[in-house]
């Protein structure tokens, strides 16, 4: 087992700033160009990644702490940010983020005895049995996940404009 809580956290920290520097002044061709139908844009990926902080990782965490393998937390809507109305600047959006974060971290930080906790189990809806340490590793990897995704869909934009070149460029493999 690598998890530290430590490591989760340095990733956990820097995706605000990261993703701020990867998209901020960006023109709306990059930030609302996707893969095809069925994808997400930069903008819907910072979308979910706001409507997790507010409903996902810490409320999952503090059910699983109080709730154990009683009953399951509840389900999480990995795609309800896409039927929210109301269209912030992509900005805007990012600094919600970073408020939210930033507050959850604190949150995550400030557990008593966290560590002890770690093998707590809890009761996902549709896996069964998870424990704490997998949803903290989980939420430093969905972080990666989406950061990875963010710039395959940038890249996507010059797909056809790279030429021969794409065989050398990974991120625009199918």
């Amino acid at each position: 087992m690598n998890f530290n809580l430590r490591e989760a956290i340095e990733i956990l920290e820097r995706t605000p700033d990261t993703l701020d520097a990867l998209l901020s002044g960006l023109s709306s061709e990059w930030l609302y160009g996707n893969e095809g139908e069925g994808t997400w844009n930069a903008a819907e990926v910072v979308d979910h990644l706001i409507d997790g902080e507010e409903k996902n990782w810490i409320p999952r965490l503090s059910f699983i702490l109080q709730e154990g393998e009683s009953k399951p937390f509840p389900p999480f809507d990995r795609f309800a940010h896409l039927s929210l109305s109301g269209d912030l600047p992509l900005e805007e959006k990012l600094e919600i983020f970073k408020t939210l974060r930033i507050k959850n971290l604190a949150t995550l930080r400030g557990m008593p005895d966290l560590e002890t906790h770690f093998e707590k189990k809890g009761l996902h809806p549709a896996f069964g049995p998870v424990r704490v340490r997998e949803l903290i590793s989980t939420w430093a990897v969905h972080d990666l996940t989406h950061i990875t995704q963010i710039t395959r869909v940038l890249a996507n934009r010059y797909r056809t404009n790279v030429g021969p070149w794409v065989e050398y460029l990974g991120i625009l493999k199918k």
